[in-house]
């Protein structure tokens, strides 16, 4: 993607929809994971932030998402599976 291309759709909101659904589902999981996992505490307040404002988490993920090298490959029409991958990959790296 051009760089015109990746600013477009870091504010894309149907982009941002899709970003959003992949944030609740990574922090469904984190809430249901094993209090073993490294740094679940940190994780697990992330989540709830994200359970209580999705939209907000969504805006905030969605900039270094589009920079993924899936997304930057695919664009909007990035897969579901990718799209899930290059947000975790965005959490695990802020966390």
């Amino acid at each position: 993607m051009t760089y015109t291309e990746s600013a477009a759709l870091m504010s894309d909101m149907t982009f941002r929809g899709r970003v959003k659904v992949a944030v609740l589902k990574y922090a469904d999981s984190i809430m249901i994971e094993a209090s073993s996992v490294p740094a679940h505490n940190t994780r697990e307040k992330w989540a709830v932030l994200a359970m209580q404002n999705p939209d907000a988490i969504a805006g905030q993920i969605q900039p270094p998402t589009v920079m993924d090298p899936a997304v930057q490959t695919a664009g909007s029409a990035v897969t579901d599976i990718a799209l899930q991958a290059a947000v975790e990959g965005v959490v695990n790296k802020i966390l």
